[in-house]
């Protein structure tokens, strides 16, 4: 008996999901749900790193930002006109050795909160892999028999790689570098002119901005990826679960060119992502070249004035310098974050679907004594349109064989999945030795059935 349960209506994806909104404040929404695994209630230990985390992030930021400072010092002091002597010498050597301590720290601070932070954020994916796994098992057969076992496993895989990318990069790359950049503005007004600040913080809201509104034009073509990935592997599962039938018509040019099909939509929808990420990086690099020159000619107009050192013009471009490298790196790491975010949301729709069979609070287990069967004037239909049982009515009584003879299509297998409690009857009761078993735990009442498939499972695995 093949189940043909209700349709979603509505757009849905390939793995029988409902589509994510495309709004980038859905996705930070779901972010919400990654707080209690990267903050623990059960572990101090985790906790700790955190904050550990944190402090060594911030130390990092600050010893970065003087980096510039010191070699404006060493350059203002080799560029000196005072003599050569030994006195002189040791400011410029001290300084450069202060620059490369500083250079040291940075990146040995950034390495030792990765370190600190590993621990927490494998736990947190470990857990939320383990969460999904179990949620995904405790959903209802109809649940399963509606969606497509392919392309739930993808969900499932691009949104746990989502959150690994969200907890690596937008946490200790995105909002650092958001830091760093508001301590070097004020360091440049401060220093300078306001001009200087003025033109930085253009630069770069003009690149992110840029940046934002091209990533989120793009976004329907990485959806577009994502739905045709799906539906390739999805297609391909289904074919090599189904090989013995291939084999037996002869089809296997047809599912390969099923295959292809969904291939070739992927392909042209990757296409069309690549071409508008060419667009994207020339836009971006042009607004890093436009804001290097109006600094670089604010510096070069101080020098010539005598207002600002050769130190001064170095220090300015030395920031701006900096500062591009995590720029540049930003765009790449937004468009992955849009991405990320994008797959994060899929998977918490997944684990956002209630179990349609659940215990009933405090529900006991199932007591066997003698194992009787009853069906009480049992209803039950798949789709409303279609009844399947209608007021059956039955006893096994304990130590009793029964069979269940009929054509195909009259609901012997359901009265098998019944009593699983895979479904819950429209009307009536199935009981065992005069048990409800919606009022008992669907663990023991499983544990208390022994069944003899009629196809063969083995899990790839060892027998044992």
């Amino acid at each position: 008996m093949s189940p043909h349960g209700p349709r979603l209506v509505g757009r849905s994806s390939i793995s029988g999901l409902p589509e994510p909104k495309e709004k980038l404040a859905e996705g930070l929404r779901a972010l919400k749900g990654l707080g209690p695994y990267l903050w623990p209630r059960d572990s101090i230990e985790l906790r700790a790193r955190v904050v550990l985390a944190l402090a060594l992030l911030i130390a990092g930021k600050l010893v970065n930002i003087t980096v510039p400072l010191l070699y404006k010092q060493a350059v203002d002091a080799l560029s000196g006109t005072g003599s050569a002597s030994a006195g002189i010498i040791a400011v410029p050597v001290g300084v450069i050795l202060a620059y490369g301590l500083a250079r040291v720290l940075s990146q040995g601070f950034n390495e030792l909160r990765n370190a600190v932070f590993a621990k927490v954020g494998q736990r947190a994916v470990r857990r939320i892999a383990l969460s999904a796994f179990r949620h995904i098992h405790s959903l209802s057969l109809r649940f399963h028999l509606e969606r497509r076992t392919g392309g739930l496993a993808r969900a499932v895989e691009r949104g746990i790689a989502g959150i690994e990318f969200l907890l690596s990069f937008m946490l200790f790359n995105v909002i650092p570098t958001l830091f760093e950049i508001v301590i070097v503005s004020a360091i440049l007004w401060r220093l300078y002119d306001w001009t200087f600040a003025a033109v930085t913080l253009g630069t770069i809201v003009s690149y992110i901005a840029f940046t934002f509104i091209i990533t989120d034009w793009r976004v329907r073509f990485r959806r577009e990826m994502n739905e045709r990935n799906s539906e390739a592997n999805t297609k391909s599962v289904d074919s090599l679960l189904n090989y013995e039938t291939v084999k037996y018509f002869a089809n296997e040019e047809h599912e390969a060119q099923r295959y292809d099909r969904a291939l070739h939509a992927y392909e042209r929808a990757a296409v069309k992502s690549e071409t508008t990420l060419a667009l994207l990086n020339v836009g971006q690099g042009a607004i890093i070249a436009t804001g290097l020159i109006g600094i670089m000619l604010l510096a070069a107009d101080g020098v010539a004035a005598g207002t600002m050192t050769v130190g001064d013009f170095v220090l300015v471009n030395t920031y701006l310098i900096q500062l591009y490298t995590p720029l540049n790196f930003l765009g790449m790491v937004y468009r992955n974050i849009k991405q990320s975010l994008t797959d994060l949301e899929q998977m918490m729709v997944l684990l956002a679907v209630e179990p349609e069979i659940e215990d009933r609070p405090g529900a006991p287990p199932l007591i066997v004594a003698a194992g009787a069967v009853a069906f009480h004037r049992v209803d039950f239909r798949y789709d409303p349109r279609r009844p399947i049982l209608s007021d059956v009515d039955f006893e096994v009584a304990s130590g009793a064989t029964v069979a269940i003879v009929g054509p195909s299509g009259t609901g012997k297998s359901t009265i098998a999945r019944l009593l699983f409690r895979f479904y819950d009857v429209d009307a009536g009761a199935v009981e065992i030795d005069g048990q409800d078993i919606r009022s008992v735990t669907q663990d023991s009442l499983r544990r208390a059935i022994g069944v003899v498939p009629q196809d063969t499972v083995l899990f790839n695995d060892t027998i044992y």
